[in-house]
């Protein structure tokens, strides 16, 4: 999955890991014959590839990035009370993650990934949905769940309105 590069830092092995739009970090080295990247040693040639975009595998296997809080929480909902744009396709916002959460039986999980396709999610279980990647909920019988948004910092509402459907239990102080 392609994701955008924001930034830059140093990582403690001293080389250069580009900070992602979807808050994964990935090494960027220049290791010929494997890896040519000469502008990665230049402050200038890192400026210049910000908002170029990298492959980012962490995504297609929709692993959460370090770091992450809960910053808000849906409601729970059944197979009743889930609204209908979760069972379209719709999208975590930019800088953000969700964690669908299953309480009680199973739905099914579509993610636009590579490769896409759909997982159960059982009860006790939990799946990770990536920044602005196409999904959706398939409900299949009795459910229990609720989505999470996770992120750096509290300055949005965490996703398409189908995932949060004004249902928010805020978790920020104050």
């Amino acid at each position: 999955m392609e994701r955008t590069i924001t930034g830059w830092h140093r990582g403690d092995d001293g080389d250069w890991v580009a900070e992602l739009s979807c808050l994964h970090g990935q090494h960027v080295r220049h290791r010929p014959p494997y890896r040519v990247a000469p502008w990665v040693d230049t402050a200038e040639g890192r400026t210049a590839h910000v908002g170029t975009s990298l492959d980012c595998p962490p995504c297609d296997r929709a692993e959460l990035p370090a770091g992450l809080s809960v910053l808000r929480t849906t409601a729970t909902w059944d197979e009743h009370s889930t609204p209908a744009g979760l069972t379209g396709e719709h999208r975590v916002a930019a800088g953000r993650w969700g964690r669908l959460q299953v309480l009680d039986g199973a739905l099914g999980f579509w993610l636009a990934s590579d490769p896409s396709g759909e997982r159960t999610v059982r009860a006790g279980e939990a799946q990770a949905i990536p920044p602005e990647v196409v999904h959706r909920v398939v409900l299949r019988g009795p459910v229990r769940f609720h989505v999470s948004f996770l992120g750096r910092h509290e300055d949005d509402e965490g996703g398409d309105p189908a995932c949060w459907a004004g249902r928010v239990e805020d978790h920020r102080d104050g």
